[in-house]
């Protein structure tokens, strides 16, 4: 059964067919590398380049037919197949809402300042086991990756979960129109992108614009581990929305993780609730893990998934790559524990982050690179001074900072700990690769700006993982 047919596409988005030879198309790709035969290619115009610019290399690929805009159409090859509409774009968007009407799938939404991605990535693992899924992929979570993913879901879906990001105030809200979710998660509200707003009550009041959307008699599930619950569940009520779900380690939450433990697969708790009491393991280290897991818990109890099959399926957890995921490099007669934190950070990530590795077992040393924290403001340079103490009780015997941000910090710790400060992360994998030694542990984390990525990378090239 195709995604789409043309004469859908058409419809959907209003455009004209233009040479035209497929009448169906298998995928939606804004990527002219990464497409199938048979895809639709979408030209729409981002930051640094113009989708446009790729059309005849996308059509060469083998994409079906191309969605661009009508200027862009008139100057285009004759034999080319496309189908013009005002912005691709926009378009795009109509195909996303074309796709959200024709299911009957049950729909989740999610959203938080952090772990967001890892806890859409497990929703998806549980629902998975309970039927035909349909999930966003990587952090496709802005402008163009929401309305893509929903463009691409099929449209025997039963369940479907679409994360939501922002960056501003009112940034959610276009992006919960297009998911109209049966289900709204915010996993937590803290100092993220906080350069755009005045304080983190604004940024609680830009992620509860998620719930304005929800679909009648839907739940909005809040995680209660932070000091922002209140003016969510406010909005929540507000807007008329009763049924309010929570999730998280305290006594008063509707589904409740207590006797969490490390062990040698992850770390295990206990999940408390209304529905029963369930022991859960997740093979990923840090509380914040098990906290993801329990999110699980209440999305499955509102959309009537078994919650034996959640504790089930959350024992085959990945994290995704630069959140947490846990790599062993082969180095010399021994090996060496990569804890990859390298896709973003923000200061609540961060303490949790390094938390872990204050427990973490290790018979070497603890080595760190730990970058900037990007977007947080005027008050950035002492919420990086602030990480201090955190720093300190993490037991770092070597550690390295980078980023401009990074040097009030260095400053803090230098006569208290072995710490190396530069400005970037140019050369920063040669020096890690110089300086472990088997047995140690090390743990990469900063923002993506920072540029700790390609350092992991560099790692896992140069040795081998087991």
């Amino acid at each position: 059964m195709p995604l789409w047919t043309l004469n859908e596409i058409v419809a959907a988005t209003g455009g004209k067919a233009l040479a035209c030879k497929l009448d169906a198309f298998g995928g939606v790709s804004i990527d002219s590398r990464d497409l199938s035969v048979g895809d639709l290619f979408v030209a729409i115009a981002g930051d640094r380049f113009d989708g446009h610019d790729f059309v005849e290399a996308a059509i060469k690929n083998g994409a079906g037919a191309a969605l661009v805009g009508a200027i862009w159409a008139k100057k285009a090859p004759k034999d080319l197949p496309l189908i013009v509409v005002d912005d691709p774009l926009i378009g795009l968007e109509h195909l996303a809402r074309a796709a959200r009407a024709r299911t009957d799938a049950k729909v989740v939404a999610v959203t938080g300042s952090v772990g967001k991605t890892s806890t859409k990535e497990a929703i998806r693992l549980v629902l998975e086991a309970a039927g035909h899924t349909h999930a966003s992929i990587k952090s496709f979570n802005n402008h163009w990756g929401v309305p893509l993913m929903l463009a691409r879901m099929p449209a025997d879906t039963q369940y479907a979960v679409f994360e939501v990001g922002m960056n501003h105030a009112n940034e959610i809200r276009p992006l919960v129109n297009m998911i109209r979710p049966h289900v709204a998660v915010v996993t937590n509200v803290g100092a993220a992108h906080l350069e755009n707003f005045e304080d983190i009550f604004g940024i609680a009041a830009a992620k509860a614009e998620i719930f304005e959307a929800l679909e009648p008699d839907g739940a909005a599930i809040l995680g209660v581990d932070h000091e922002y619950v209140e003016p969510l569940r406010a909005r929540a009520l507000a807007l008329g929305i009763t049924n309010i779900v929570t999730f998280g380690r305290s006594a008063a939450a509707d589904y409740r993780l207590e006797n969490v433990s490390p062990t040698d697969l992850g770390m295990s708790g206990r999940v408390l609730s209304r529905k029963g009491v369930f022991d859960v393991l997740v093979p990923q280290f840090g509380i914040h893990a098990l906290v993801n897991g329990v999110a699980c818990f209440a999305v499955a109890g509102q959309l009537g998934v078994d919650l034996n099959q959640v504790a089930t399926a959350l024992r085959d957890f990945e994290a995704p790559p630069g959140r947490g995921n846990v790599v062993k490099l082969v180095i010399g007669t021994g090996d060496v524990v990569l804890l990859d934190e390298s896709f973003n950070a923000n200061p609540v990530s961060m303490r949790a982050a390094l938390k872990i590795l204050k427990n973490f077992p290790v018979s070497g040393r603890k080595v760190g690179v730990l970058g900037d924290m990007l977007e947080l403001g005027e008050t950035s340079g002492q919420l990086h001074i602030d990480l201090a103490q955190s720093v300190l009780d993490a037991g770092f015997e070597k550690l390295i900072l980078v980023g401009p941000m990074m040097q009030g910090l260095a400053e803090v710790l230098a006569p208290k700990l072995e710490v190396a400060h530069y400005a970037n992360a140019g050369n920063i994998a040669d020096l890690l690769g110089e300086a472990l030694a088997p047995g140690d542990v090390v743990m990469i984390k900063g923002s993506k700006g920072t540029k700790l990525s390609p350092v992991v990378e560099a790692l896992r090239t140069r040795y081998s993982s087991i």
